[in-house]
C-alpha cells in the first residue's frame, strides 16, 4: 500500500496538481522497512508518467486555445512557446523543479517535442531528483 501511495503522490506531483512526493518518499525512507531501490523506482515511474500526461495534454491543448473557458491567454502561450524555443529540449532537464517543471513538460508537448527525447530527458531529471533526495536523507550531501 505504501508503494501505491508513493506512486500516486509522485504521479500527481508531476501534473499541475499541487502535491509533494518528496515528503512521502522521505517518510517512507524513515520507516526503514521498504527497499530504497523500490521507493526510488516507484516514485520515478509515477513522476515520469505524470509528466507524460502533461506532454500529451500539451500536444492536444492547442485545439482549445480559442475557447472562452481556456485558462491561458494566447499572449501567455506565445510567451511560453518563445521561451521553450529559446532553450529547446535542454529546458526539460529542469522538469524536476517545483512550479516551473510541470509547465515545461506541457509546453514540450504543445511544441511537439519528440516523445522519445522528452522521455529520456525527463527520466534522467526525475530519477536524478529522487536519488538526490535519498542521498540528502542519508547525509551524503
Amino acid at each position: 500500500m505504501a508503494y501505491f501511495l508513493l506512486f500516486l503522490s509522485a504521479f500527481g506531483a508531476a501534473t499541475l496538481l499541487p502535491l509533494q512526493s518528496e515528503a512521502v518518499l522521505v517518510g517512507l525512507l524513515a520507516q526503514e522497512k521498504y527497499s530504497v531501490f523500490g521507493l526510488v523506482l516507484i516514485a520515478s515511474i509515477g513522476n515520469i508518467l505524470g509528466s507524460c500526461i502533461n506532454w500529451y495534454l500539451g500536444l492536444k491543448i492547442e485545439q482549445f486555445k480559442h475557447k472562452k473557458w481556456f485558462p491561458v491567454t494566447e499572449q501567455n502561450m506565445l510567451k511560453a512557446e518563445k521561451t521553450y524555443q529559446k532553450y529547446g529540449f535542454w529546458s526539460l532537464f529542469l522538469s524536476w523543479m517545483p512550479i516551473i517543471g510541470d509547465p515545461i513538460t506541457l509546453i514540450a508537448g504543445l511544441l511537439k517535442e519528440s516523445f522519445w527525447r522528452f522521455l529520456l530527458i525527463v527520466t534522467l531529471a526525475k530519477t536524478g531528483r529522487y536519488i538526490f533526495i535519498y542521498l540528502l536523507y542519508i547525509g551524503l550531501f
